[in-house]
């Protein structure tokens, strides 16, 4: 973890002022309760930082339809 946080082009990804109402949306929009709420929250951090593709084995990132998502275990 350290060697990855010490690399230049590593940037953490943070809530900000506007993430309840992005998360909020993901939510209701998504029909998201219970575990799946992580996922929303990852989901408008990646939305809000500007992330371009998600890069993920989780089927569940496809209720956020906003995210664009790719399986990279999958040819």
């Amino acid at each position: 973890m350290e060697a990855w946080l010490e690399s230049p082009s590593v940037e953490l990804l943070a809530e900000g002022e506007d993430h309840w109402p992005t998360l909020r949306e993901l939510l209701i929009g998504g029909r998201v309760a219970g575990p799946r709420i992580h996922d929303a929250r990852i989901a408008a951090l990646c939305l809000a930082h500007g992330v371009r593709e998600l890069w993920t084995a989780d089927r569940d990132f496809s209720r956020f339809p906003s995210l664009v998502t790719s399986n990279p275990l999958t040819a």
